[in-house]
C-alpha cells in the first residue's frame, strides 16, 4: 500500500486488489459490507498513523476512486473549532494527475463522524435448508412490513430482510428476528454474492408471494 501525505489535514492512498485480498478481504465486500470495509479503512488509517502520524480525530471526508488495479482514497481531516467544523477538501482532479483508469471509475464520496455515527438498518441474509420452512414461516409471519426478497444460490434458499429502524424498534426487532430464526439460520453471505451468482426468486414481497400461493400445510 502507498501512503502519501497531501497536506496537515489531508493523506492519499493506493492499494492494490491483490494487497486488499492479502489483508483477508475479497474484492467485493469491501463495497457491499459495510462492517468490512470499514475494518479495512481503520486498517489502513492506523498503518497511516504509524506510518505518518495522521491522527482519526473528528469527522473525515473520503473520496475513493475504484480503479482497475485497485483503489484510490483520499482522506481529509476536518477542524472542529467553537463548535463548528471546518472542512478543506482539495480538488482531487486538479492536484492529482489521474491515469485513463479513473477517467471511467466509479467515484464514491462520504463523511465518516468518528464522535456521532448514523444508525444502519438491520440487514440480514437468512437461509432455509428446506423450502417448505420458507413457506411455514410465510403463514406465521403475518403483519410486519419487511422489505424481504427471496433468493436461490448453491442449491439453498435465502431470503433477504432490510428491517426499518423508523418502524420498528430495537426490541421489536429482535422478536422478529428470533421468531424468523425457528425457520431458518443466519448465513454471512454477503447480498452481492446472491446476486451476482445466484437466481432472485421473488424480487419484493417474498413472505407475502408465498404465503399466497401455497397453501398453510
Amino acid at each position: 500500500m502507498e501512503i502519501e501525505r497531501v497536506n496537515d489535514t489531508t493523506i492519499k492512498f493506493f492499494i492494490t486488489y491483490k494487497d486488499i485480498e492479502s489483508r483477508g478481504f475479497e474484492r467485493d465486500e469491501i463495497w457491499y459490507n459495510r462492517e468490512r470495509g470499514e475494518e479495512l479503512f481503520f486498517e489502513m488509517m492506523n498503518e497511516a498513523n504509524n506510518r505518518d502520524d495522521f491522527e482519526l480525530d473528528g469527522p473525515l471526508w473520503i473520496q475513493v476512486h475504484a480503479l482497475d488495479r485497485g483503489l484510490e482514497i483520499l482522506v481529509t481531516r476536518g477542524q472542529v473549532s467553537d463548535g463548528n467544523m471546518k472542512l478543506e477538501v482539495p480538488d482531487w482532479k486538479d492536484k492529482n494527475s489521474l491515469d485513463e483508469d479513473s477517467q471511467t471509475s466509479d467515484e464514491v464520496s462520504q463523511v465518516l463522524e468518528q464522535d456521532e455515527g448514523e444508525s444502519e438498518p438491520l440487514e440480514l441474509m437468512i437461509g432455509f435448508r428446506d423450502f417448505e420452512d420458507i413457506i411455514d414461516l410465510s403463514h406465521s409471519f403475518v403483519g410486519p412490513n419487511l422489505d424481504n426478497r427471496l433468493f436461490h444460490f448453491e442449491g439453498q434458499y435465502f431470503l433477504h430482510i432490510l428491517f426499518d429502524d423508523e418502524q420498528y424498534s430495537e426490541d421489536e426487532q429482535d422478536n422478529m428476528l428470533s421468531h424468523i430464526l425457528e425457520y431458518g439460520f443466519e448465513s454471512d453471505i454477503t447480498i452481492h454474492r446472491v446476486q451476482e451468482y445466484g437466481k432472485c426468486i421473488l424480487e419484493a414481497e417474498a413472505l407475502g408471494a408465498l404465503r399466497s400461493q401455497f397453501a398453510m400445510r
